[in-house]
């Protein structure tokens, strides 16, 4: 088989979001296989908002600490071998190829049972067997989404780390936080260290239930460890950060925003939880880890003269930090957003959200199936922004033209500059668009 071929036949197996709440299907093909899973020390991450920068964080220090790590994340940006990586790197197509064609047989077999694998937890069986054959030290998971039934849940993580919670895909997770919490907190095994971000009071109370029933430690962001400072710099935020261990000074991170930091000190806790001694990392070593992290599609510059920023927020949590560091670290004159969203997401929450801080708003659709209808999304636009505000374009590329278009108009000196967001298939596909590369 070739790339292309791997790629729909993995497509053919459904559609990412369709989630069904078991393990069963998973743990039977991890069986047949050996449980690739179990053959690497795991740092699982779970959440609502900030898990893959945080994912990519802990994968980051971990390699300048020499050792070999395996990064499984999802949704991807352009290309579906982004999800899987090892040193750093996705895999080649030609390995891609590979792992599939291994484990092509195994699935077949539980297909044949009745129990046919989705999209999702192909991938995910494909991102263990790759780390076990690698082999790597360390492999470090993002859930897809939820996480007691999530199919990345048959790992056991050695530390379990939990971005912060709130709402979002709703149909399937739960009505309200803490029920969406409580989904989330499945991936605190027994004796693991749950390393938990700062949350509202009802998820907070779910994962501390969930942590004493498993006899795990607990470290708190804001107790156990936090982010003691933080100033704007040039091209990012220079930080002190207080960890499990010790206190780490002048650390540069290339990311914007306060939710960002706060990515920052979980990951380093994370690292550490899984460090041997109570020795504090190498204080060095610690600040040319968080100088090399990137995070493709959260608040990055894509382009200057205009000034373009591509973000995934997808959700009114995402969308609110989000407008939160661009307030702080981008001085706009005037902010054009270009925004496509999924219809089953709270589009009012995100475009109540966006109305404050943006002057005018392009709405669009981005290549996703389940993108918003545009006459809709420009008729939920209109009641917030007014009609003045709002301008309509069918195609994502003509979007963006026009919103760079606008910002020009303004002249070179306007301080003006554009926000695309709204989901990940829109930053994925700004990205390409504006040939920003594949994520790594």
């Amino acid at each position: 088989m070739d790339y292309r071929a791997v790629e729909l036949a993995i497509m053919e197996r459904g559609v990412e979001w369709n989630f069904e709440p078991t393990l069963d299907r998973i743990a039977a093909l991890m069986d047949v296989l050996g449980s690739p899973q179990h053959s690497y020390p795991v740092v699982h991450v779970a959440g609502t908002n900030g898990k893959s920068s945080t994912t990519r964080m802990i994968e980051t220090i971990l390699r300048e600490r020499n050792l070999r790590v395996g990064r499984f994340t999802s949704p991807h940006l352009i290309s579906m071998r982004e999800r899987i990586s090892v040193d750093g790197a996705p895999l080649s197509e030609e390995r891609f190829v590979e792992v599939y064609e291994d484990i092509a047989p195994y699935l077949q077999m539980i297909d044949a049972q009745g129990r046919r694998l989705s999209f999702f937890e192909t991938l995910t069986a494909m991102a263990f067997a790759a780390f076990a054959d690698a082999p790597v030290d360390v492999a470090v998971i993002e859930t897809g989404m939820g996480g007691s039934f999530d199919a990345t849940n048959v790992a056991d993580g050695a530390v379990a780390v939990i971005t912060p919670i709130s709402l979002d895909h709703v149909d399937y997770l739960g009505p309200d936080i803490a029920t969406i919490a409580g989904e989330k907190a499945g991936i605190i095994k027994p004796g693991a260290t749950a390393v938990l971000a700062q949350q509202e009071l009802p998820a907070a109370e779910v994962l501390m239930r969930r942590a004493a029933e498993m006899g795990a430690t607990v470290a708190r962001e804001g107790l156990e460890f936090g982010v003691l400072g933080r100033e704007l710099a040039i091209g990012g935020q220079l930080l002190r950060l207080q960890s499990l261990k010790g206190t780490y000074d002048e650390v540069l991170l290339p990311l914007y925003g306060a939710h960002q930091a706060s990515n920052a000190a979980c990951a380093l806790a994370a690292v550490e939880a899984l460090t041997v001694g109570d020795d504090p990392l190498d204080p060095e070593l610690v600040r040319q880890a968080f100088l090399q992290v990137t995070s493709p599609g959260r608040l990055e510059v894509v382009r200057r003269g205009p000034t373009v920023l591509v973000d995934a927020a997808h959700n009114p949590g995402g969308i609110q930090a989000t407008l939160e560091a661009v307030q702080e670290s981008f001085d706009f004159a005037k902010l054009i957003a270009v925004v496509a969203v999924f219809e089953d997401k709270d589009v009012q929450g995100i475009l109540e959200l966006l109305e404050p801080m943006v002057d005018e708003i392009v709405v669009t659709r981005n290549s996703s199936p389940r993108s918003m209808d545009v006459d809709e999304l420009a008729a939920l636009a209109e009641e917030i922004f007014g009609l003045d505000r709002v301008h309509q374009v069918e195609r994502l590329d003509s979007a963006i033209d026009r919103a760079i278009g606008m910002v020009d108009a303004l002249g070179e000196f306007s301080g003006a500059g554009v926000l695309i967001t709204g989901s990940v298939v829109t930053a994925g596909d700004a990205r390409l668009l504006l040939k920003a590369g594949e994520a790594t």
